[in-house]
């Protein structure tokens, strides 16, 4: 249903490197890096760019996406190499059974304070 999605960066160097390690422990890739007038922009993904990163101000608010990990293993990965990264810890990796019965997430906020999380659908 989403074709694509984007978020905006303070310190796109310090984002950048912050989603290339974190989504990288998810099999996701920095596929496009580019300057566009004054802006700098990454777009992450598997087969192609899905997730957007552009240099710019603070957003008012807080996002949330949820990315697919594809095991439990996954999910740890993202959550410790994320924490490494300068993330910080916003629900550590554990089952979610008030989602559903298989539910299995880790949540970390990036540099801006956006709400990222790593979560798989199948049982351990």
């Amino acid at each position: 249903m989403i074709d694509h999605v984007g978020l905006s960066a303070t310190d796109f160097e310090k984002s950048k490197a912050f989603y290339t390690e974190a989504l990288g422990t998810l099999g996701i890739k920095l596929l496009a890096d580019w300057t566009f007038g004054d802006s700098r922009i990454a777009g992450f993904g598997i087969d192609r760019a899905t997730f957007w990163l552009h240099s710019g101000k603070k957003v008012r608010g807080e996002a949330h996406l949820a990315f697919r990990a594809r095991s439990h293993a996954e999910v740890n990965a993202f959550y410790s190499v994320a924490l490494s990264m300068g993330g910080t810890d916003n629900g550590a990796p554990g089952p979610r059974p008030h989602y559903h019965a298989n539910y299995y997430g880790a949540f970390v906020l990036d540099p801006d304070g956006h709400n990222i999380e790593a979560c798989c659908h199948e049982p351990e």
